[in-house]
């Protein structure tokens, strides 16, 4: 073994070094020292089924998950909350128009009309939207949303699977518990009920994979450019994900430097030239985007408090997760920001197992090294402000950091994330080790494998995601009668107008390849609309849109006065608003017709909507 790097296993025998064949950018065995016995073709058809099976258990266990969301996808979203997956059906449809219109991928005016969206602040999915442009003309961009949740828990699953099985473990079964977890843990599940953006982690183990063989690599231009065509990608995927994979690398190298600063001598020359690389293309090639993203249009500097304090309550990391077999919603509720924000929850037998095995593979460089990033990261995943139980117990070291550049925009639960992956790492590792045992100790030491895993995992089992009823798009809408009123430049104005609790008008909007615009939204945004401010949800404050939120949540008739009237008239013609419409089956559609009736006169009913034409009072010679 050379000094170059870090050893993650030991040396294979001929019959496992035949089945895993890993790389030494991982395994540090230089290639002299491997077996040089081909597998025999039999035994590579075996293996060939052993990936194929991994591979279709991955796709059956997403398929389970998604399965109630799959019966009506246009009719039915993960309970609670449904604003995300109308804003990502937004973003799909927004990728149709870069692909069929040339439209700019980095900004839209299409909602939020007229200040229009940062798309570059607000993960707009482009490396996912734009190979779903066939599904989401052929079915809609509900079934595209759909479609990315179930291949990204099962992509995300295999990537790992992959990388596992060739770089850093010897037997299938080890590769496959450990990509299990990291496609499947409690909190992939959480997010999977709204955000395919942070599920979709299949580029993350290649990209660590890359930046370990950069330690000892003999090519570093080429590697260090494979490596930025990884992060690029990445990064039109979801930055926070990769922002959280680069200081996790960082991490875990420096922890394994710490022990063996020999390795740094042969390793910072590659690793410093792949680095180089990768950072002046991946530089090179996300420059502009980047420039829009935090100095073009409607571009923010960091997130509000509330984001910012979003932080794991310390019991999470014991409680199993409520899309799981052991998980309760009820019990759940106040250890998390919210039900997508789940991102720890392993429960108490998998936390007990993952100590365990430190202790137990203690000796060995990487699984310390991988200690050390898991708690650092889980630490900092508590937040500003530490609790247990929902009991305030002081401030947490993230208070330290969350002022910095970049960090400022970070969801400080999601660290959480890392510390998942770092236990699917030494899962694999516990198994691989456990499996490598001769003697007379084998069956005792894979027995309490197996029984471990299984009072660790079960518990966390995934489970099918709870789902609710959403009303159809209107037929008004689906029938194109809406083209009737609506003309260049003009908006159509869906009640309760756009906002982070009234989602549907986008849905709206999706459904027609966002051929019309619309007011407000779901979104991050500078405060009052001035680029440059903290970032907030949904754009400037509106009047009418306030009106109109609070009619449909209280179902009460306010009386409006002149000043009132001309205030929301102002703002219909800031919005070159052409036309008004009111779902019949809208909650509370009574109270919200006899209040837009004050403002813009008599509705008329048309399908299934009344609808306001309001051209003659929002023209400009009006």
């Amino acid at each position: 073994m050379t000094s170059a790097e870090p050893r993650v296993e030991s040396r294979p025998d001929a019959r496992a070094g035949a089945e895993a064949a890993p790389t030494p950018a991982v395994t540090g065995v230089p290639e002299a020292d491997r077996p040089a016995l081909a597998p025999p073709r039999r035994w590579r058809w075996t293996l060939r089924r052993q990936d194929l099976a991994a591979y279709g258990v991955f796709l059956l266990a997403a398929l389970w998950v998604t399965s109630r969301i799959w019966v009506d996808p246009a009719g039915r979203v993960a309970s609670l909350y449904s604003s995300d997956p109308a804003q990502v059906q937004f973003f799909l449809a927004h990728s149709v128009r870069v692909v069929l219109h040339g439209e700019f991928p980095f900004y839209t005016d299409r909602f939020n009309y007229p200040d229009g969206v940062n798309l570059m602040a607000n993960t707009a999915i482009l490396a996912l939207g734009i190979p779903m442009v066939p599904v989401t003309l052929l079915f809609g961009p509900a079934v595209s949303f759909v479609t990315l949740v179930t291949l990204g828990l099962a992509g995300t699953a295999a990537a790992w699977y992959r990388v596992l099985s060739r770089h850093v473990v010897r037997t299938r079964l080890a590769a496959a518990v450990g990509a299990w977890f990291c496609g499947f843990c409690p909190a992939m599940l959480s997010h999977a009920n709204w955000h395919p953006n942070i599920i979709s982690q299949f580029l993350l183990p290649f990209i660590v994979w890359r930046v370990v063989v950069l330690t000892r690599s003999s090519r570093p231009v080429r590697d260090g450019a494979l490596l930025a065509v990884l992060v690029t990608a990445q990064a039109f995927i979801n930055e926070e994900i990769l922002l959280f994979t680069a200081l996790a690398c960082g991490v875990f190298l420096l922890a394994v430097l710490a022990q063996r600063r020999e390795l740094w001598a042969a390793a910072w020359r590659p690793l410093g030239a792949g680095l180089a690389v990768c950072a002046a293309l991946a530089g090179a090639l996300l420059a502009y985007p980047l420039w829009v993203q935090f100095a073009g249009p409607m571009a923010y500097h960091g997130l509000s408090d509330t984001v910012r304090d979003y932080g794991n309550d310390i019991a999470a990391f014991f409680a199993p997760g409520s899309p799981t077999l052991g998980g309760n919603e009820r019990a759940n509720v106040n250890l998390a920001p919210n039900y997508s924000e789940e991102n720890a929850f392993f429960g108490w037998s998998l936390s007990l197992l993952t100590v365990g095995v430190v202790l137990w593979l203690r000796r060995e460089v990487v699984v310390r090294a991988l200690a050390v990033t898991g708690v650092l990261f889980a630490v900092l995943s508590l937040g500003e402000r530490v609790s247990w139980w929902d009991r305030d117990l002081g401030v947490g070291p993230w208070e330290l950091l969350v002022r910095l550049p970049l960090l400022d925009a970070v969801v400080p639960t999601r660290f959480g994330l890392i510390t998942g992956g770092v236990i699917g790492v030494l899962l694999a590792l516990a198994v691989d080790r456990a499996w490598s045992v001769r003697g007379a100790e084998r069956r005792t030491v894979r027995t309490l494998a197996v029984a471990g895993l299984v009072l660790a995992l079960l518990p966390i089992a995934p489970l099918p995601l709870r789902v609710t009823d959403r009303p159809p798009v209107p037929r008004f809408i689906t029938a194109d009668r809406w083209r009737e009123y609506v003309g260049p430049g003009q908006t159509l104005v869906p009640v309760p107008v756009p906002s982070m609790g009234n989602t549907h008008g986008m849905r709206w909007a999706a459904s027609t390849d966002l051929d019309f615009r619309i007011p407000g939204g779901y979104f991050l945004a500078p405060r009052n609309g001035v680029t440059g401010d903290p970032g907030r949800f949904g754009g400037r404050p509106s009047g009418i849109g306030e009106l109109l939120e609070e009619v449909a949540t209280t179902g009460r008739t306010p009386r409006l006065d002149d000043r009132q009237r001309r205030r929301c008239l102002d703002e219909l013609r800031h919005w070159r608003a052409a036309v008004v419409v009111l779902p019949l089956t809208q909650q509370n559609a009574e109270p919200l017709r006899r209040t837009v009736e004050q403002l813009v006169g008599p509705a008329r009913q048309e399908l299934d909507v009344w609808v306001w034409d309001v051209r003659t009072l929002t023209s400009p010679s009006a």
